[in-house]
């Protein structure tokens, strides 16, 4: 396929297209027939700073990334410089300034990188080359693997050390991108420092000692830290809402190549859902309303395979494939359930979401159509089983169904003790997405058998701690953090770290919860003590990367809470978003909702698990828990009324599991309202006190605040 490149000059409002025939393996400066001379060049490396990864390639991205050049060739008419140019399927868009003129580029269409050349401007002058690369606007930041200096003239003669080189007479300086404030109106609310002293109601009482006070003032801090996240959240939902399907009303799978069309393995699995618990918290008609309507929406239009759902095309208003592909539609059904519908299920408890996921769940074991010795199975693909397993594990509990159990003994038989171990078998195990699945899931369902059916357990304990340890003795680096892939058997490994190492460590402690093993614990430590040291060590690139990693390490830290993690967590969530364009969009595709599933994470962290209804963009709360005793602090700019709502224990009321183990896609728990039981509720603004029940707090205290004027709280089991 021939793909049009076009590249403005600004400087002298030429517009001038190539078209290449085939692309360019990044990094490699391979000659055609019409190569001139190569004066310069420059890859770029895993180890660049600030350096991310396309299928394998390392490359900068410049909405994140200031790209310098400095080349040292005099310049000279004819030379062209070359990119080697990314593309997701989108248009990229660059500015470069070379020597002080300025050319606009503009390309893409296609996946992967291709060569992008760009004739040198006549009056860019100077003793070298001084090239700049800069976004030109908020949208298709370029992204690019490698850079040559070329001129006009005979071929020129590398000898193969020279291709060897990551560099030859080129620099490059890759920095951390200044990006513009989102939301310049809100920065202020969110940074203005609280005055000296309690700032609470005239004549209110002081705190009790230094200790309640400084409680206080972290709860007020974290309610400021908190507000940002659900506001950054809801700000994301009405960005994605203004492209929805006006017809089908459902969200298209980017804002690229693929806005004609809804999928369940993304739209449906990574963006939708983080919607739906978005408004859950911040705008509940927009929850009950459209955000349900969607669902129904989905479910009327996309069931293909009984309630099994398949690609769906906005033009043609019909599925985009004519015909099924059932493998397809499982492995869609299958993300669907595990990264939407499950989290959903977590948090809301039985709802129309749940109904949906398990009917999902039942038409993928209906249909599947793999013959093992043990019975059908859906698939081979080890991300498949990996969700299948989560879902399944958590699905019994759920509802009681022992054929969900089953379904999942009959994929934990296949990888654990029939021929397909993932450490012993597997030539590749990655940590990464697309593989790490199945390390959580085994993990499920061992915690699922160990008290559901404790025989089971016995046959999966050896094969599962040979898993764990297999995976800590040649899976991490010296700090901890997990590689992209190994060979199991050789202890081979990528050089790169993976931002879903979090995920695997779930498993690894919840073995340890079941059996006590003291090394799996410590490892879980290890990584979160050394999370510090990797502000400088490891960049993430996608702000799904960083929503990955966060969410990874904040359901360690509500298990082993290291303080070291708590401050990286702090730094990492500014990152995340320093990428959100005025509109509530984060980088238009289906990964931002997963940076709103973080952001929530975030937020009940800073709340303790509070909640407030309504919500409102000027109201912030925030807690502090220390040992059992909760500080809360409540105010807002104009005068709110509502209640608040403190959490449940989710896991045994919503999901009914014996043991809260982490996993991916739930919601921690902090502190929780037990029904049964009585709690103080102390206003230290006012000095009363009262004794309510735990159903009470479940259902939310009535709060009223008048405007700049905050409200403590402290709240303890009663007669402590």
């Amino acid at each position: 396929m021939r793909t049009l490149v076009s590249v403005t000059w600004r400087a002298c409002a030429l517009v001038a297209a190539w078209t290449f025939a085939s692309p360019v393996l990044a990094g490699s400066p391979a000659r055609s027939e019409t190569d001139g001379a190569a004066l310069a060049w420059l890859r770029v490396e895993k180890d660049t700073p600030n350096a991310q990864e396309y299928e394998g390639t390392p490359y900068v991205w410049l909405g994140r990334t200031a790209v310098r050049l400095t080349i040292d060739v005099e310049p000279r008419a004819g030379h062209v410089l070359e990119l080697s140019w990314g593309s997701k399927g989108d248009v990229r868009r660059a500015a470069a300034t070379i020597n002080g003129r300025e050319v606009r580029l503009e390309a893409g269409g296609y996946k992967g990188f291709r060569p992008l050349r760009v004739p040198i401007p006549e009056k860019a002058a100077g003793a070298r080359y001084e090239v700049v690369l800069a976004p030109p606007g908020p949208e298709g930041a370029a992204f690019m693997a490698s850079f040559r200096l070329l001129a006009p003239g005979e071929r020129s003669a590398w000898t193969e050390e020279d291709l060897k080189r990551p560099s030859c007479k080129m620099r490059l300086e890759a920095t951390a991108a200044p990006r513009p404030e989102a939301f310049p109106e809100m920065r202020p609310f969110w940074d203005r420092e609280p005055p000296p002293g309690a700032r609470a109601a005239p004549g209110a009482r002081p705190a009790a000692d230094e200790r309640e006070e400084a409680a206080f003032r972290k709860a007020e801090r974290n309610g400021r830290l908190a507000n940002e996240q659900i506001f950054r959240s809801r700000r994301f939902v009405d960005g994605w809402l203004a492209h929805a399907d006006p017809r089908s009303g459902l969200i298209p799978r980017n804002l690229g190549a693929d806005r004609d069309i809804w999928n369940a393995k993304d739209s449906a699995a990574d963006n939708y859902p983080f919607m739906v618990l978005t408004a859950a918290i911040a705008d509940r008609p927009l929850f009950e309303g459209r955000m349900l309507e969607m669902l129904r929406a989905e479910t009327r239009l996309t069931s293909r395979v009984d309630r099994l759902p398949d690609t769906w095309s906005f033009s043609r208003q019909a599925f985009a494939d004519p015909r099924p592909n059932l493998d397809s539609i499982i492995f869609g059904g299958s993300e669907y359930v595990k990264d939407g519908l499950l989290p959903l299920t977590e948090w809301l408890g039985p709802s129309p979401w749940s109904e949906r996921m398990l009917g999902i769940l039942d038409d993928v074991w209906k249909h599947a159509p793999v013959p093992t010795a043990r019975g059908p199975i859906p698939t081979t693909n080890v991300e498949v089983n990996g969700d299948l397993l989560q879902a399944l594990s958590r699905a019994f509990w759920l509802t009681g169904e022992r054929r969900y159990l089953e379904h999942a003994i009959r994929l934990g038989d296949y990888y654990l003790l029939g021929g397909h171990h993932p450490t012993r078998d597997f030539t590749s195990l990655r940590f990464r997405d697309h593989g790490c699945e199945v390390i959580s899931g085994l993990s499920e369902l061992y915690a699922a058998v160990h008290f559901a059916a404790p025989e089971k357990k016995k046959e999966y304990e050896e094969p599962i701690h040979a898993l764990f340890d297999r995976v800590l003795e040649v899976g991490r680096d010296s700090r901890g953090m997990l590689y992209n892939s190994i060979d199991p058997r050789t202890g081979e490994h990528d050089p790169g770290i993976c931002d879903t190492w979090g995920y695997n460590y779930n498993g690894i402690y919840t073995v340890y919860l079941l059996d006590g093993t003291p090394a799996y614990r410590d490892a879980v430590r290890k990584v979160l003590g050394s999370l510090k040291e990797h502000l400088t060590a490891y960049h993430w690139g996608s702000a799904d990367e960083y929503a990955d990693s966060i969410e990874g390490a904040i359901n360690l830290y509500n298990r082993e809470p290291v303080e070291s993690a708590a401050e990286w967590v702090d730094s990492e969530i500014t990152d995340m978003w320093s990428v959100q364009r005025p509109d509530g969009v984060i980088e238009g595709w289906h990964g931002d909702g997963n940076s709103a599933r973080t952001a929530i994470l975030y937020a009940l962290w800073k709340t303790q698990g509070l909640t407030a209804d309504p919500w409102r963009k000027d109201l912030r709360f925030g807690a502090v828990r220390e040992a059992e005793t909760l500080y809360v602090s409540l105010a807002a700019d104009e005068p709110w009324r509502g209640r608040l709502l403190f959490d449940v224990p989710r896991h045994r009321v919503h999901m009914h599991l014996p043991l809260d183990y982490p996993r991916l896609n739930r919601f921690p728990e902090w502190f929780v309202a037990e029904a049964g039981k009585s709690y103080e509720v102390r206003d230290a603004s006012a000095g009363t006190r009262s004794i309510v029940r735990g159903e009470e707090l479940q259902a939310g205290l009535a709060i009223e605040l008048k405007p700049g004027e905050e409200l403590r709280l402290v709240v303890g089991a009663a007669g402590r």
